[in-house]
C-alpha cells in the first residue's frame, strides 16, 4: 500500500438480486491492493437488500473466504424511504471507518489499484472525491449513445468541481467521509426520493475546497450498460428527475447550457429564412464546432472514450432531441424504484 494512503476505508456495495454479478465482480473488490502489515486494510460491506436469490448463500461462503467481507442481510423494507437510501444508509451505519467508497454491484474496479486511488483522494481533508464511471464498451449505436452521454456528463460535473463548484456524484465510484454523512442526518432532506443517494446527497453537501476530482484510468469502474433503448431510457429518467431538486444555482447553470445548446439549433432557421445571413451563421458554427471538438477530444482521451471523438458532432444533434424527450422527467414527479 502506497505510504501516502495510511488510513483503512469501508467499501460499500448495495445489491438487490444481484447473485451473478456479486460472483463475477464481489472478488476484484475483495482483491485489491491496499494492505497494512501484509493484511486487508478495508472492508468491503455487501448490503443484500431483500434479495428473492440465492445471494445469502453466496455472500455467506464468500465470508468464508474473505475475512474483510461484512454482509449486511436485510429482510424488511422501509416503506416511506424509497429506493436505495435506506440500504445504503444501513451500510454506512455499519462501517467501521470514516473514509467511506461507494460502487454499485453491476461494477467492476479498473484494476487492483483502484482503492488505493480513490483513497488517495482524501488527502489534504478532503471530504469529497468524484470519480468517472464509463460503461464497458460494444458495438453498436446504443452503446455509442448511452457512453457519450455519460461522458457529457461527467464532464459537466467533474468541471464544475474543479471550479469548485461541485453539483452532483455518481454512486458508481463515489466516495465522502462518514461524519459529512452524520452532520447531514444521511439522507432526511430528501429521504421521500426514490433517486438521490449520489447526486442529490452531494449537490447538498459537497464544497468546493473539500471536494477531489480522480481521474486516473487505474480509478474508473465500469458497469454493463443497458441492453435496450426503452430500459435505458427508463434508468436516465429516473436519475434526471432529481434535477429539479438541485441549488437553485446548479439548476441555473445546467439549464444554460441545456438552452443555449438548444438556441444554437433553434438560430439555424432565420439563417435559412434569411440567405444574408448565411456567411455569418456558417462562421458561428464553424467556430462553435471547432471549440467543442478540442474540447471533446481531449476530454475523451483523458477518461479513454477516443472512439466517440468521429462522432461529437452527430452527436451534438442528437443531445437536441434527446433534451426535449426527457424535459418531462425533469420537470415533473416521478415515482419508480431504485432498481
Amino acid at each position: 500500500m502506497p505510504a501516502d494512503t495510511p488510513f483503512p476505508v469501508s467499501l460499500i456495495i448495495c445489491a438487490f438480486n444481484e447473485e451473478a454479478n456479486l460472483k463475477k465482480n464481489l472478488p476484484l473488490w475483495l482483491s485489491q491492493q491496499y494492505h497494512k502489515n501484509g493484511r486487508p486494510f478495508y472492508e468491503v460491506i455487501v448490503v443484500n437488500d431483500n434479495s428473492e436469490d440465492d445471494s445469502f448463500y453466496l455472500l455467506n461462503q464468500m465470508k468464508e473466504k474473505y475475512p474483510h467481507l461484512h454482509v449486511v442481510h436485510l429482510t424488511q423494507e422501509a416503506k416511506l424511504i424509497p429506493g436505495k437510501k435506506f440500504p445504503l444508509s444501513m451500510g454506512i451505519k455499519s462501517a467501521r471507518f470514516e473514509h467511506l467508497l461507494l460502487t454499485d454491484a453491476d461494477c467492476e474496479p479498473a484494476g487492483e489499484q483502484w482503492l488505493s486511488r480513490m483513497a488517495r483522494g482524501f488527502e489534504g481533508n478532503k471530504t469529497v472525491v468524484l470519480g468517472y464511471s464509463p460503461y464497458i464498451k460494444y458495438p453498436g449505436w446504443l452503446n455509442k449513445k448511452i457512453r457519450f452521454e455519460t461522458l457529457l456528463t461527467a464532464i459537466q460535473y467533474l468541471s464544475y468541481a474543479l471550479a469548485r463548484i461541485p453539483y452532483m456524484g455518481v454512486g458508481r465510484n463515489l466516495a465522502y467521509v462518514k461524519t459529512l454523512f452524520n452532520a447531514n442526518k444521511g439522507f432526511s432532506s430528501h429521504h421521500h426520493i426514490i433517486s438521490g443517494d449520489d447526486d442529490l446527497f452531494i449537490n447538498q453537501v459537497a464544497k468546493g475546497k473539500l471536494t477531489k476530482v480522480v481521474i486516473h484510468p487505474e480509478a474508473f469502474t465500469r458497469s454493463e450498460p443497458k441492453k435496450t433503448n426503452e430500459h435505458w431510457r427508463f434508468q436516465k429518467r429516473r436519475h434526471l428527475s432529481t434535477g429539479k431538486y438541485y441549488q437553485r444555482k446548479h439548476q441555473f447553470l445546467l439549464g444554460l447550457y441545456a438552452m443555449s445548446h438548444f438556441l444554437f439549433w433553434l438560430s439555424i432557421i432565420p439563417c435559412i429564412l434569411f440567405h444574408q445571413w448565411y456567411l455569418i451563421a456558417i462562421g458561428l458554427f464553424l467556430f462553435r464546432w471547432l471549440v467543442q471538438f478540442v474540447i471533446f477530444e481531449r476530454c475523451c482521451k483523458l477518461l479513454d472514450e477516443k472512439d466517440l471523438v468521429p462522432l461529437i458532432w452527430v452527436f451534438d444533434l442528437w443531445l437536441l432531441f434527446y433534451n426535449l424527450a426527457n424535459l418531462p422527467a425533469i420537470l415533473f414527479k416521478t415515482n419508480r424504484s431504485w432498481k
